[in-house]
């Protein structure tokens, strides 16, 4: 085979390849998108009813500043309230409540600083010649 009839063979076999893999998986992609946005859109509306304004605006907050901690504390609330262990909507107060029990739950990490003071570096005696 010559030189043009292989790089033709190839750029057919490369188009081939990338209309099969790329359609499929766009498809897919674009069906987990809609997926994910409508689970999105679920939590978001039960949020919504559980949670008053500035009790919302607290979650948010949070989200913002820890966002693991945030998500924690979403899925715990969307938790409560599928099993139905919340009665009425949550006020900010309540919340605050919620957050301070979960932060007693978590023992926070005690952060420890040492200090390698190495004494060959910092020796004062050079100074004295």
């Amino acid at each position: 085979m010559s030189d043009p009839e292989l790089e033709e063979i190839r750029r057919k076999r490369l188009a081939e390849l990338q209309s099969n893999y790329g359609g499929g998986s766009h498809e897919n992609q674009k069906a987990m998108e809609e997926k994910k946005r409508e689970t999105e859109d679920m939590k978001n509306s039960i949020l919504s009813q559980i949670l008053d304004q500035q009790a919302r605006a607290r979650l948010n907050t949070l989200m913002l500043g820890k966002p693991e901690k945030g998500q924690m504390v979403e899925n715990m609330l969307l938790r409560m309230a599928q099993t139905g262990q919340l009665r009425g909507r949550l006020g900010e107060n309540d919340l605050i409540k919620l957050l301070e029990n979960v932060n007693q739950q978590l023992q926070p990490k005690t952060t420890t600083v040492k200090f390698d003071r190495r004494r060959a570096a910092l020796d004062d005696s050079d100074d004295e010649l």
